[in-house]
């Protein structure tokens, strides 16, 4: 049931992402309908305006779809054959320890309280409805994998009303995909797959589903934004729109106006669970490669090269003789990674990956998940500020491995002269040589090496980067340092040499860190 938005301040931190779930069956409930029959009948409706002539059209949207008053019915006409319904059931049963226990006995409602917990305790089966779409005449499927998920039968309805069992033939959590087989006894319409890579801010979409349950529901909007980021999954590169879609759209395809495919609508956000007009799709670019290994083997296999990254700020990317922020930063390796093995380094800029650029940190997750196994590949990276390019060989990211290595504790380093006090540099905060007392206090590794951080002015330079009491600084412009000496030699060092912007490598918990810090 929805209800008016409120408007206290504050009101907006109730909004929450959801997925766009499966829609559970749902009743009128008798009161409702009688409250209904005996309403006042409507007053009757005032005559609309007249409105103003629709512009010309701009020459690359196809005249057809939206000329004279037909509007958006002859592309619905032609692509609602190709999405289905999908119908889950699954038996749930109430764990054991939640079932409802018996009062004692010996009472005279005992039969009835024998009869109310059985009937809670029973397993009850549970039906719910999502969307998806045909891409095989011979009838594969494409839909979310939360839709389907847990589900005991499914079960795709055509918008003929045609019903047919489906079987599973595979998922993928990291981007909430799954592909089902049905065997239809004629060839079935397919929906056309598009390039979500060509689609721009302000086009016109139209999505199709089953939102509610209410059957098969066109809607149109125009996409919002892309490259969303909305903490679903590693591979997170949503497209935002406006369109209309609730909660049984889930599965559903989004369609440019050419009739092509570019997105699988996945998750909407909303504080009611109903559209606000903030929408998601998944791009059908990043999932053709996916759907294709589910129809091929059933799993997904993606690559892995073994690095832990972060985002190039653009002080970082001062430092590193860049002209904006973009790249991945590399942070971390994995010892036994193909980027350790290929020569890569901590504080290395990756730019390009088998020849396309890297944007940002997020996208290069991307192209090394989708690029084959096994294929050597060259990596453009800054190191220094000097370019180089090493050919790399990608391996196969285990299921249990993560997207990314974690970083391990820098190792070896030649132990430096340390200092019995620790020395207050004019970055805003004081430096301590690490000691087995230090290691102790501050829970050290007891392989890391460099100065540790004993106390932050939080209006300094480098209070505002967040470094904290009990972080380790191991680098300094990419260079080691054992001691606070070694330290301020090197920040010297970067001063004379006109640099604005001085690179420090951190560990914090056993995890390394590049912070590009100001220099006064």
């Amino acid at each position: 049931m929805s209800k008016a938005l409120s408007s206290r301040p504050g009101h907006a931190r109730s909004l929450g992402l959801r997925m766009i779930l499966p829609v559970l069956a749902m009743a009128i409930l008798p009161w409702a309908a009688d409250a209904l029959a005996g309403a006042a009948p409507a007053a009757p409706a005032a005559t609309a305006p007249r409105l103003p002539a629709s512009p010309q059209l701009p020459a690359t949207v196809p005249a057809n779809v939206l000329a004279g008053s037909q509007g958006f019915a002859d592309l619905a006409e032609r692509l609602l054959p190709t999405v289905v319904n999908i119908s889950t059931s699954q038996m749930l049963k109430r764990p054991a320890d939640q079932q409802k226990q018996p009062p004692p006995q010996g009472t005279p409602f005992d039969d009835f309280f024998k009869n109310f917990s059985d009937r809670e305790n029973r397993p009850r089966r549970v039906q719910s409805l999502g969307s998806g779409f045909i891409i095989d005449a011979a009838g594969y499927v494409v839909t979310n994998n939360h839709v389907i998920e847990g589900a005991d039968e499914i079960t795709v309805i055509l918008e003929s009303g045609d019903e047919m069992k489906a079987t599973l033939v595979g998922t993928d959590e990291k981007t909430d995909l799954a592909l089902l087989k049905v065997n239809p006894s004629s060839p079935l319409p397919v929906a056309r797959m598009g390039d979500s890579e060509k689609a721009r801010v302000g086009e016109w979409v139209m999505a199709i589903g089953d939102p509610f349950g209410l059957g098969g529901t066109v809607t149109t909007g125009i996409i919002s934004a892309r490259n969303r980021d909305i903490n679903a999954g590693p591979y997170d590169d949503f497209i935002q729109t406006d369109a209309p879609i609730n909660r049984g759209n889930s599965g559903g395809p989004l369609f440019n106006m050419y009739g092509d495919v570019i997105g699988v609508n996945s998750a909407i956000y909303s504080p009611t669970g109903g559209s606000v007009g903030i929408g998601f799709a998944i791009p059908i670019n990043a999932a053709k490669n996916v759907i294709a290994q589910l129809r091929a083997g059933g799993i997904v296999r993606r690559g892995w090269l073994g690095v832990r990254i972060q985002e190039v700020t653009d002080e970082l990317a001062e430092s590193f003789g860049l002209d904006k922020g973009r790249g991945a930063l590399i942070a971390g390796m994995d010892e036994k990674g193909p980027a350790q093995k290929a020569g890569l380094q901590n504080g290395d800029v990756v730019l390009s990956f088998d020849g396309r650029p890297v944007a940002d940190n997020r996208a290069l997750p991307r192209m090394v998940a989708d690029a084959p196994v096994g294929k050597t590949v060259n990596v453009e990276i800054m190191r220094r500020g000097q370019k180089r390019t090493l050919p790399i060989t990608v391996a196969r990211l285990a299921d249990d491995e993560q997207k990314v290595a974690s970083a391990e504790p820098t190792k070896g380093g030649a132990q430096g002269k340390q200092l019995s006090t620790p020395v207050l540099t004019n970055l805003g905060m004081t430096l301590g040589p690490i000691t087995g007392e230090s290691r102790r206090r501050y829970r050290l590794d007891d392989k890391v090496q460099g100065v540790v951080v004993t106390d932050v002015d939080a209006d300094s330079p480098a209070g505002q980067k967040n470094i904290r009491t009990g972080d380790v600084i191991t680098e300094v412009a990419q260079q080691k340092i054992t001691s606070p000496e070694d330290f301020s030699a090197k920040l010297d060092t970067e001063r004379k040499a006109g640099h604005r912007v001085v690179l420090l490598q951190v560990s914090r918990g056993g995890e390394l860190t590049f912070i590009g810090v100001r220099l006064n």
